[in-house]
């Protein structure tokens, strides 16, 4: 009797906990994606007999983006390569002549006295050329050479009219 008297009251209890109310949890999550990304291509151009530089970027919205990546070409570099080659093949006043292509090198070689080949002429005949043939020369160096004129003059002009004021002033 015991027993069934307490079967009874599990049954119970279990039937109890059965016709309670359930327990609902409610809960919403948010998914943040991260934005969309440019990503700028890679381009490899470390090669040591390369006389390339390599160039990219990107950019990113909210809604487009856009990436690129190019190539340039180092000239001072080439330049640099070519003469050493010529050098290296026995070509010293060729190499010497790549060199002065550039207006750095064409002044400094004049200041120092020994200018730039040209027409196969070195030393004093090839000042005497560059004088002739002033068309030749590297742009820069022409500008410099013509500014160097004009500010002689503006200096002989300044000269003068301070005189003339001293002058003028006794």
């Amino acid at each position: 009797m015991l027993r069934t008297l307490l079967s009874m009251i599990v049954t119970i209890g279990m039937t109890g906990a059965a016709l309670a109310e359930p327990i609902i949890t409610e809960s919403t999550s948010t998914v943040i994606s991260p934005p969309p990304t440019a990503v700028s291509p890679s381009i490899n151009a470390t090669n040591s007999d390369l006389c390339v530089v390599a160039e990219s970027g990107a950019v990113q919205t909210q809604i487009l983006g856009v990436s690129s990546g190019t190539t340039s070409i180092d000239v001072n570099c080439e330049r640099l390569k070519i003469s050493k080659t010529l050098y290296d093949m026995g070509m010293k006043v060729a190499a010497v002549s790549v060199m002065c292509q550039d207006p750095r090198v064409f002044d400094a070689m004049l200041k120092a006295g020994t200018p730039c080949p040209i027409d196969g002429k070195i030393g004093e005949e090839a000042l005497a050329a560059w004088k002739a043939q002033p068309e030749m020369m590297p742009e820069q160096i022409k500008s410099e050479m013509s500014n160097d004129k004009s500010n002689k003059g503006v200096l002989i002009g300044l000269g003068a009219i301070t005189l003339l004021a001293i002058a003028a002033g006794r």
